[in-house]
């Protein structure tokens, strides 16, 4: 995964900070998509369980 272009609290910096900069920015972007999908994976897990649980409840009713 990449981001677009150079973050604007790169600009002005050279050589290994530049790199460096543009390094920490790719690695917050991997970070943050990695949390949507976590967040997406935990919500489907407790809505599946919910549908279950409803629908022992109504089977026994």
């Amino acid at each position: 995964m990449s981001s677009s272009g150079t973050p604007d609290a790169c600009k002005g910096l050279t050589g290994d900070a530049l790199t460096l900069c543009e390094d920490a920015g790719g690695a917050g972007t991997v970070i943050g998509a990695g949390l949507v999908i976590a967040l997406w994976a935990a919500t489907d897990i407790i809505l599946g369980f919910t549908y279950l649980v409803f629908r022992l409840a109504r089977r026994r009713a």
